[in-house]
């Protein structure tokens, strides 16, 4: 390799170290070693076709990615002979694919989300050219029941295709798909699909106690993970879980590839699989519980220094991700925060801890002591 290529990616190296310090807005996992899996990046793993299907192409993970489906299905409560699922490339994808497949079950259906739904539930509508009515939110982020029933109630002769939120986006909120089932019922609604979009609460709500009982017991058609967020990967990627007995929808036989077209995808990452299945594996439930505890408390810790500074700041029940109202820019560059309109949030993972949270309040407090000129206050309160 020539020096100038060398000094470029040196520089570029350091460069991802100095941010990944102060990486702190968007939910990833950033606390993890991989490099016993180094030697598999020397392979093209990639996992063509049906993960359930065997593939004329025979570098693939096949076997690992069926380990991960079947770890998170007995987390989501699916049964493995009801159940099908891939490793995606990301959340977007896993939206996409239970979108699709609530279109394919009903192809004149409405599809419902909220207005705090990720931006890839309308992405979908347009995609798949399918009738998108948004639901306004409460102030937390939740799905406004009331407007959600109002919408159903004009729509009843239609089946009906739901974007749940396991978690939004901005604010951590979780839709209560109990509250959600009750006004179906109500309303008479027999056809209906739903989607859970659990990208980040996915992964820890069923490692919380008295967490909400998301799960397959409960008459959802799919669920979408990240898991490039909480259980961390420095590859994007994801987890769909869906009803085997939806397949039949949309599943086709390609003679090319020997195996069957399921998936959004035609060549899939074979590395994701290796790298969450490993996960896994290491970590166990209990890690992985462990792991969700802390990132929730300290969450709380972030929200109760916020609180005694009286700075507007908002937790939801259960979420890592507290909400806060936006600092000045230099702070919201130099720790990559997340905003919308006038506010920011911090989504505390694994690689945030107490002292990484104090640092940013001093410094918050700092700008706003030099703002409002109550410095000694705010020293008071930080120490």
């Amino acid at each position: 390799m020539s020096d100038n290529l060398t000094e470029e990616l040196s520089a570029f190296l350091k460069q991802v170290e100095q941010r990944t310090e102060r990486h702190s807005g968007y939910p990833y996992n950033l606390s993890y070693d991989y490099s016993c899996l180094l030697d598999f990046f020397k392979f093209s793993l990639n996992n063509l076709g049906d993960p359930f299907v065997e593939s004329n192409y025979g570098v693939n993970s096949r076997k690992f990615e069926q380990e991960v489906i079947s770890f998170f299905a007995k987390l989501y409560k699916i049964a493995e002979d009801d159940s099908w699922g891939y490793v995606t490339s990301c959340g977007t994808e896993g939206n996409l694919y239970g979108i699709f497949m609530g279109r394919e079950v009903y192809p004149d259906g409405i599809l419902y989300s909220s207005e705090d739904s990720h931006y890839s539930v309308a992405k979908a509508a347009r995609l798949f050219r399918i009738k998108h009515l948004t639901t306004r939110s409460q102030s937390n982020g939740e799905m406004e029941y009331e407007h959600f029933e109002e919408l159903i109630s004009e729509n009843r002769n239609y089946p009906a295709i739901i974007n749940l939120n396991i978690g939004t986006t901005m604010k951590g909120a979780i839709d209560n798909l109990d509250v959600v089932l009750d006004i179906l019922e109500r309303n008479n609604i027999k056809d209906y699909y739903i989607h859970c979009d659990a990208a980040l609460s996915g992964a820890m709500l069923p490692f919380l106690q008295d967490a909400p009982q998301v799960n397959f017991n409960k008459p959802i058609g799919s669920v979408s993970v990240s898991g490039h967020k909480f259980i961390g990967s420095p590859l994007p990627c994801g987890v769909l879980l869906t009803r085997k007995a939806f397949l039949e929808k949309i599943e086709t036989s390609i003679e090319y590839i020997g195996s069957k077209d399921t998936t959004i995808l035609g060549s899939r990452n074979g590395h994701s699989p290796l790298i969450l299945w490993y996960a896994i594996k290491t970590r166990g439930n209990e890690g992985l519980a462990e792991e969700a505890a802390f990132c929730i408390q300290n969450a709380q810790y972030l929200f109760q220094r916020l609180t005694l500074m009286n700075y507007p700041c908002l937790l939801n029940d259960f979420s890592n991700t507290v909400v806060f109202q936006k600092p000045s820019e230099l702070l919201v560059k130099k720790w990559q925060l997340a905003t919308q309109k006038n506010w920011a949030h911090m989504v505390v993972m694994q690689n945030i801890d107490k002292q990484k949270i104090d640092t940013f309040i001093d410094e918050l407090g700092f700008e706003i002591g030099l703002s409002e000129g109550v410095n000694n206050g705010l020293r008071l309160i930080a120490s």
